[in-house]
């Protein structure tokens, strides 16, 4: 080697060792100028349910560990500072900076809130995340948000929930006149049309009502939420498919004077914990859900039913009639609806071509395999 070369490869070496500790000098200067954050979190569900609760506990971690600790989230369940369903007037009104709820507890306040999360016979949960990261679904519904004061932050997915624990059978239209259902928002104003009475009961109250006989059937999650509540104890008919819920959305709220005060490193980062949130709550239900249901089915006499076609097809018509009739006095919800419905129906003639073939072969497949 010359002396020149020598030369030059001192000289780049050296500069590079420079470059690299400018760099960390930088990046340590600019850590050290970053303020200390902390923030509290109210979910709208209990330690209990530990698959959806976890979600907050996901961002929480994760904010942290990417801040250094500088950017802390502390969570709460429901309860510990508000219930359960007032987790979006405590981000409103600062009580708390966030929550981990799910934005079709608030129907009563503007029927618009269902569509961050789940309407009936809607969209599933890859499709939710499709119209949400992009086809315009979250711009929409953050424009919506604004007048809460809230941003919002998809948080994860049940996927496509059951429908429900029945007393007795319900066969027909006819057997839902009169029943007595524990279920709320949109589905309780299509169930209503034919002749359901809906119930709106808290969580930790469903189980002794359905016991009871105070209500004839309750909805709440899956099998795996559903298993840990207990309700194959007091109810054996399941129900399924929840046509109101096929991919109901979590959402993370925060208060807007809150998250403008962020500088935009913790923006970024609390939006990609969200994100991760959203991807890891539905993987951890996918992979729970089928031991549950087949302890159901196994260990504890449940009967499996599908609701028959003439339910479905009746409950379809009266879902498009509310749309239609919340349409023609809500100009928010028709202006989100006008965006939703069409993206849906294009969804469902794509998955119709690739997805739905293959799912029903693999189905048709495994039960033909060899045990």
């Amino acid at each position: 080697m010359t002396d020149q070369s020598e030369n030059r490869r001192r000289f780049l070496v050296s500069g590079a060792g420079a470059s690299a500790a400018l760099l960390a000098g930088n990046a340590s200067a600019q850590s050290s100028t970053l303020p200390t954050v902390r923030w509290r979190l109210t979910s709208s569900f209990p330690k209990s349910l530990d698959a959806i609760f976890a979600s907050a506990e996901i961002v929480s971690k994760r904010v942290a560990s990417a801040t250094g600790g500088r950017f802390t989230i502390q969570v709460f369940a429901a309860g510990e500072i508000v219930p359960g369903l007032q987790a979006l007037d405590a981000v409103q009104n600062q009580t708390v900076e966030c929550a981990h709820t799910a934005a079709y507890y608030y129907f009563g306040k503007d029927p618009t809130f269902a569509f961050g999360t789940a309407v009936p016979f809607g969209l599933n949960a890859r499709q939710q995340n499709a119209w949400m990261y992009a086809g315009g679904g979250l711009a929409l519904m953050r424009e919506f948000y604004q007048r809460y004061n809230v941003i919002s932050f998809p948080g994860g997915s049940t996927g496509a929930q059951m429908g429900g624990w029945f007393r007795k059978e319900v066969r027909s239209v006819a057997d839902l006149k009169g029943l007595k259902f524990r279920i709320g928002g949109f589905a309780g104003r299509v169930l209503a049309k034919l002749g359901v009475v809906p119930m709106q009961i808290a969580a930790t109250d469903i189980y002794p009502a359905l016991e009871k006989g105070t209500i004839d059937a309750a909805e709440w999650v899956g099998p795996y939420d559903d298993e840990r509540i207990g309700f194959h104890k007091v109810a054996k008919n399941y129900y399924y498919p929840g046509w109101w819920e096929g991919g109901p959305q979590l959402d993370m709220f925060v208060n807007l004077k809150a998250w403008a005060a962020l500088p935009p490193e913790y923006q970024s980062i609390f939006e990609a914990a969200c994100a991760e949130a959203n991807i890891t709550t539905l993987a951890r239900y996918d992979a729970l859900n089928h031991g549950a249901l087949k302890r159901s089915v196994s260990n504890h006499g449940v009967q499996l039913r599908p609701f028959s076609r003439e339910i479905l097809d009746a409950c379809w018509v009266a879902a498009h009639e509310i749309y239609a009739e919340e349409s023609a006095r809500n100009p928010m919800f028709k202006k989100v609806y006008d965006s939703w419905r069409p993206f849906r129906d294009e969804q469902i003639l794509w998955f119709r071509v690739a997805e739905q073939n293959f799912d029903r072969y693999m189905a048709s497949a495994q039960q033909r395999a060899p045990k």
